[in-house]
């Protein structure tokens, strides 16, 4: 029979481990109450929503899915029916976000760490015509424009653009800073993928624009030029760096301060993102699995930021 003393002791163990117990759960919040993770078009996207997904699962919270495009999810942040877009590409707010923002009907919990690229990029081979590079000064020199240019463009060097229908930049800078360049436009991004596929496949010079993250870049080694220098105020006429943030609801932080606190430590890099992309995009796996075998080999990536919440 156990003794009055010993069922004190195990009275006061069992009490303290509630305290702990309760003290790690009450950060959760509203628990049984699901949290809605936008998702927008594009795999990438997708991606930092699933992997943000899960790990809020082991956190202890549930999680859905909502289906919406970039700009009509801030119609759903505000009829309460999307929480948080994990993934907001600062060069594509459109005109509800701002003001959004300024009504405090939404917030940013930090950059997502994803170093978005977008600007000139070019393949090794390049480097053997335009041995300055990166410095964009290099697309000044002769020898350089001619070992770039075609039958299209003599006695300019080639710069491959975005299609046309994506805007104008390329032209633009290319104007601005007078280099011997014409920006030609591919005709679409399987057009570009299959640019910079056989210009890489036969060691070749290019000089193209292109982005980050994307899959093809978990296969193809691409370097990134140094752009001219550019005034933001220019608007179109600059290609500028693109931070990638990532945005809750008001009243977030109340309602779920555990993954408040989550969301604010959770970083995914391009690497990371290209990847999965490119198991998914071209190797067409499912991305809750892609996700998951993600999540399973990168504990200590995020243990971390699920410790911080607990606290």
């Amino acid at each position: 029979m156990l003794s009055a003393r010993s069922i004190c002791l195990a009275a006061a163990a069992g009490f303290a481990s509630l305290t702990v117990s309760l003290a790690t759960a009450a950060p959760l919040g509203d628990a049984q109450a699901p949290i809605r993770i936008a998702l927008n078009e594009w795999t990438g996207q997708n991606i930092t929503a699933h992997v943000a997904g899960q790990l809020l699962e082991k956190l202890g919270y549930k999680v859905q899915y909502v289906t919406a495009g970039s700009f009509p999810q801030w119609i759903g942040m505000q009829d309460g029916s999307i929480d948080m877009t994990p993934e907001l590409w600062t060069n594509n707010l459109g005109e509800i976000y701002p003001k959004m923002l300024e009504a405090k009907q939404v917030e940013p919990v930090g950059d997502l760490g994803l170093n978005a690229r977008d600007g000139w990029a070019y393949t090794d081979a390049t480097l053997a015509i335009c041995p300055s590079l990166p410095d964009w000064k290099a697309l000044l020199e002769p020898s350089c424009a001619a070992a770039l240019a075609t039958a299209e463009t003599l006695p300019n060097g080639r710069l491959v653009d975005y299609p046309a229908d994506w805007g104008t930049a390329s032209a633009n800078e290319i104007e601005d800073f007078n280099l011997p360049l014409t920006a030609v436009p591919a005709g679409s991004e399987g057009a570009l993928v299959a640019e910079l596929q056989a210009a890489a496949a036969a060691d070749k010079p290019l000089l193209m624009r292109f982005w980050a993250p994307h899959w093809l870049l978990a296969k193809v080694k691409l370097n990134w030029l140094d752009m001219p220098p550019c005034d933001p105020k220019d608007g179109g006429r600059c290609i500028l760096p693109s931070p990638v943030i990532k945005v809750v609801r008001a009243g977030f932080g109340e309602k779920w301060p555990a993954a408040y606190a989550f969301m604010k430590q959770y970083q995914l890099g391009a690497e990371d993102q290209q990847k999965m992309m490119l198991e998914i995009d071209q190797n067409k796996k499912e991305i809750g699995a892609v996700v998951s075998a993600w999540v399973d080999a990168n504990t200590t990536r995020w243990s971390p930021w699920i410790d911080a919440a607990q606290k």
